[in-house]
């Protein structure tokens, strides 16, 4: 059996032009990146006018290490969309390195249902990340240096709120003590590194709508408190100028293609645990104008990602979802229902059925919470019987909501074909988007109402250093800004051993922290940190390149 990385370099790619021509994009609107990506002009594009395409949504269960395959199923109903002669253009986030050499590898799909040149995508892209990087860290030394050139804006350097970033997984760099060596060296103090994907910056780029709105953001962004507790910002720094200038080319769309042709817009990478999950609004907003059917996807389950595409990124920016995709593994479901993974691939309709209520919990939320059309997708495994995908149709039917079977992984577009017929029909279907939230309401009842409507749970529990925050947060006017909850992506609950559906439990909130120039504020659960670590094996101990250049060990 062929590896994901193997099925990709096996596929003739075709030259970006010819998928741009595709897509009906001129080509003086394309700054390609040697053959096959290409940035796109996406203020040009826009401007052209024209009707929106449908958006949907592709969304998961809450994630087992049985695997979901949430982006192999968005890919494979792009192309599968595109077998039934609709015109369909998918829109993706950028992977972070910290991951691709970490524990999960690459996210650019799998099987047959692949964006390529995977490698590329994977590993640096068009440098968005870096540059995201650079803006986040010349911010940081600005900040250190207007310190240590006298400190005018009078910083509390015991409240700065800013750190520095890199995309890698590196749990040495979240706390250092920095500014060591003697006064010509800086202001000693304590410091510490996030993941490039979980700085606001990030955020920030995914969330802006063109070069003058993201320069706004920038200047927002919260960077330190003085000694009476005012917040000092990027625009105080006088950072923001040169920050755009860095993230000039980066808040440009990527343009690259799946296996089968299909153009995909692959741009912004933001964590839905750790931030707010989806693709930048630049990339979803040009791809609504150069495609019928588009299809996107929000980060792990639904109870984050596509909480947060549709309680943020949807409010913040107009946006309303046609319909919705809730992607599944009989798998996936056994283990919720409390089956070991070394016994996922036999029969047990009472792992199944114990399972089944995260499923059932996902889709509720989706229909009657967000009132949104919906599908359930199963991504097929072998193992499967037939016994058990009847038993998810009929738990599904009785929501009132259809199942269709997902063999891209194998098949590609044809696999997805009953899977677009499906979105099709849902899409002519009349919603009511409405949010699980109102924004007039206090910090502390938005979280409540999230973890009520959304996980199910009892409610919130702000810690007492979370009620300090929360109160000076609302007196310094960010109180009407939504709310993005890092909390774990392997539970309904802030606790990840909690699988299912758990009832009974509060969600504590530990820390909240305004992101300002994104426009929410940030609600920290658990023990989630910004800076992931490697695993005792990391994915980079297979990758390698041989004589010819060629990557091998990337999955």
């Amino acid at each position: 059996m062929l590896t994901d990385i193997e099925i990709a370099q096996s596929t003739p790619i075709r030259p970006i032009m010819e998928i741009a021509r595709a897509a009906q994009i001129d080509e003086s609107l394309l700054e390609p990146y040697g053959y096959y990506k290409a940035k796109l002009d996406a203020r040009a594009i826009r401007e052209k006018g024209g009707k929106d395409g449908k958006l949907i949504l592709v969304t998961a269960i809450t994630p087992t290490p049985a695997g979901e395959g949430k982006t192999t199923t968005t890919i494979g109903l792009a192309d599968g969309l595109r077998r039934i002669g609709k015109k369909s253009i998918v829109a993706l986030r950028e992977p972070s390195l910290g991951p691709v050499f970490g524990i999960k590898g690459g996210a650019a799909g799998g099987g047959y249902a692949q964006v390529i040149p995977m490698e590329d995508i994977n590993l640096h892209f068009t440098g968005d990340f870096h540059a995201i990087g650079a803006a986040n860290n010349l911010l940081a030394a600005m900040l250190d240096n207007h310190i240590y050139q006298g400190n005018s804006l009078n910083i509390d350097p015991r409240r700065i709120v800013w750190r520095r970033c890199v995309d890698m997984n590196d749990r040495q760099l979240r706390f250092v003590t920095d500014g060591l060596g003697g006064r010509v060296n800086g202001v000693p103090r304590e410091d510490g590194y996030d993941i490039t994907v979980a700085s606001e910056i990030m955020a920030v780029l995914c969330l802006a709508d063109g070069l003058e709105d993201l320069k706004e953001r920038l200047s927002r962004i919260v960077v330190a408190y003085t000694y009476a507790e005012e917040p000092v910002t990027a625009g105080q720094l006088k950072a923001a100028g040169a920050m755009a200038a860095l993230l000039k080319d980066a808040m440009k769309p990527n343009l690259v293609q799946t296996l089968e042709g299909t153009p995909a817009i692959v741009h912004g990478g933001p964590f839905a645990n750790i931030a707010h999950g989806c693709n930048s609004i630049m990339a979803t907003r040009t791809a609504l104008k150069l495609g019928d059917y588009i299809i996107t996807e929000a980060g792990f389950g639904a109870d984050l990602g596509a909480e947060k595409f549709l309680d943020i990124k949807c409010r913040v920016n107009g946006l309303t979802p046609d319909a919705v995709v809730v992607v599944a593994t009989v798998r996936a479901l056994k283990m919720h229902g409390g089956l070991p993974k070394t016994e996922l691939g036999t029969e047990d309709l009472d792992a199944l059925k114990k399972g089944l209520p995260n499923l059932l919990q996902h889709v509720e939320n989706m229909t009657k919470v967000y009132q949104l059309p919906c599908v359930v997708a199963i991504n097929r495994f072998p193992t499967d019987t037939e016994a058990e995908l009847k038993l998810i149709e009929e738990e599904c039917k009785a929501l009132h909501v259809n199942v269709a079977l997902s063999e891209v992984w194998a098949k590609g577009g044809e696999g997805g074909m009953v899977l677009a017929e499906e979105v099709v029909r849902l899409c002519e279907m009349p919603n009511n988007f409405s949010f699980s939230y109102p924004l007039d309401k206090s910090i502390e009842e938005k979280i409540d109402l999230i973890v009520k409507n959304v996980y199910h749970g009892d409610g919130v529990m702000l810690t007492p250093a979370a009620k300090k925050q929360a109160a000076q947060l609302e007196k310094l006017g960010f109180g009407g800004l939504p709310i993005c909850m890092a909390k774990t992506q392997y539970s309904f609950s802030d606790d990840p051993t909690l699988l299912g559906a758990p009832k009974g439990f509060t969600v504590t909130v530990r820390n909240l922290k305004v992101s300002a120039g994104a426009g929410f504020i940030v609600a920290l659960t658990g023990d989630i940190m910004t800076m992931p670590g490697l695993p005792k094996v990391p994915a980079a101990e297979k990758i390698d390149v041989d004589a010819e250049g060629k990557i091998i060990g990337l999955f």
